[in-house]
């Protein structure tokens, strides 16, 4: 009987270990290829902004894992008279802006993959804070590794609120699969050639399947994206 569990166990372990090396050697065939892009973003942050040139902040992993999430910089440090920071855009400059739209400010977070702190596909990682905040769907949102992009990215990010990326990455973190995945993959590379833009039927969907969640049967349903992370 202990027999069978032990193999049982091995299985399962394999099954969640395999993906993880397979994104892990990914990472590194992925840092060698944006070698050069990385480099030309760093020079463009010490033009633009000077030193220094990575922005540094904990954010939470795996299970409310605490990480530090690295990117390259985009932004100064100008504050109002109260001491807070001013808005994102007056803190941008235009090669910065072009740098976040570009998404070339994220090649760092590849060591954060090879690290397995994080995955390429995901919700996006937020701070400790933020995932409090969501009470009960914290946790559930972080069932998963955040990623590189995700469905929330795909579906409007920066034109959404608060509220409308939670309903997405939860939908996402419960309905994980390759084809889906694989999607978001697809919908990454449309957006950066053709922009953000919200895609009503997914948001939508995924309202209504969070809604469904908080009041119904379905907030009892098994994760379906611990299968694999």
């Amino acid at each position: 009987m202990f027999a069978g569990t032990d193999k049982e166990f091995g299985v399962q372990a394999a099954r969640v270990a395999a993906p993880a090396l397979f994104q892990r050697a990914v990472a590194l065939l992925a840092l060698l290829v944006v070698a050069l892009p990385a480099l030309l973003t760093a020079s463009l942050v010490w033009v633009a902004l000077g030193r220094p040139l990575l922005f540094r902040q904990e954010r939470s992993g795996l299970t409310l894992r605490p990480f530090v999430l690295v990117k390259f910089r985009t932004m100064h440090d100008r504050r109002d008279a109260d001491g807070l920071p001013l808005p994102d855009r007056q803190r941008e400059t235009p090669i910065t802006r072009w740098i976040r739209r570009a998404r070339l400010d994220e090649i760092p977070q590849l060591l954060a993959i090879l690290a397995g702190d994080m995955n390429f596909i995901g919700p996006r990682p937020l701070k400790p804070e933020t995932i409090a905040s969501f009470g009960s769907l914290g946790e559930v949102r972080c069932r998963v590794r955040p990623g590189l992009t995700g469905w929330a990215q795909v579906n409007g990010n920066t034109r959404l609120t608060n509220s409308e990326k939670l309903a997405l990455d939860i939908w996402y973190v419960e309905h994980r699969s390759a084809s889906l995945d694989a999607r978001i993959l697809f919908l990454t590379v449309v957006t950066l050639l053709g922009g953000e833009r919200v895609r009503t039927q997914p948001l939508a969907l995924a309202e209504a399947y969070l809604a469904a969640r908080s009041t119904g049967p379905a907030a009892n349903l098994p994760p379906n994206g611990e299968r694999r992370t």
